[in-house]
């Protein structure tokens, strides 16, 4: 943790990775709106909190302030992109939505890489944080892919679509199935939550939607399951021989 006003002004002035940062919500100060806007430069989550929040988790003098350091370095979007295709790789990104399982996001992450994705996209809020649980559940793949961490999904499938990805997202109701859909181009897949699925405003963004086909009438594939079978099926069509 960082804990304070002036070590949270170090570890923001020299990009320290910071998962998120918890604020008082009645903080008054010079020092707080630096703080905020540095943070909000930085995409970097502020969540405003009573005091008994904060002294949960320490008994030092925060001051108001307490961040969490992150366990992987967030990329920017467009740096990722561009660093993708100047290496002659076609994109294969995923986006989560609203995934609040840690072990979840491990095991896509790890699906991920075993099937040659580049990059996870993930929202700055409404998401499980890349602890060291979900560490241990990517058995060290959030390691070895980018994540890029954006204040709005709306806006990062923007900025794909200006770079010429398309945006796939699952849905139950469709009659398009998975394998019909040209994975062989640059996509970006969007999985969402298993209770709610993904939020409409990006299925209503997407470029293509489809269904996972199932032998039976059971309500669905765990989330993990669902990304590493579209991810198999990518590595498939981008691979004569696997």
């Amino acid at each position: 943790m960082i804990i304070g006003r002036q070590p949270m002004m170090e570890a923001l002035s020299t990009g320290k990775p910071i998962e998120r940062i918890f604020m008082l919500r009645t903080a008054t100060g010079d020092i707080i709106p630096q703080i905020r806007e540095l943070a909000q430069a930085n995409n970097i989550p502020v969540n405003y909190v009573p005091v008994e929040k904060l002294n949960g988790l320490t008994q030092a003098n925060h001051q108001g302030i307490i961040g969490i350091t992150a366990n992987v370095t967030y990329l920017d979007l467009q740096d990722v992109i561009s660093h993708v295709t100047d290496k002659g790789e076609t994109p294969l990104f995923l986006i989560l939505d609203g995934i609040t399982d840690v072990r979840n996001i491990g095991a896509i992450a790890r699906s991920a890489v075993c099937c040659g994705a580049q990059a996870i996209i993930i929202p700055d809020k409404g998401i499980a944080a890349l602890n060291e649980e979900a560490m241990k559940s990517s058995a060290g793949a959030l390691e070895k892919i980018a994540v890029c961490r954006v204040n709005s999904l709306n806006k990062a499938i923007d900025t794909l679509h200006l770079n010429g990805i398309k945006v796939l997202a699952s849905e139950m109701e469709t009659e398009i199935k998975l394998y019909d859909c040209d994975l062989k181009e640059p996509v970006a897949v969007i999985m969402g939550s298993e209770d709610k699925g993904v939020y409409p405003a990006l299925i209503k963004a997407s470029d293509v939607l489809f269904r996972i086909p199932m032998a039976g009438n059971f309500e669905s594939f765990n989330v993990s399951v669902a990304a590493g079978i579209i991810l198999y099926e990518a590595l498939k069509q981008r691979t004569i021989n696997i």
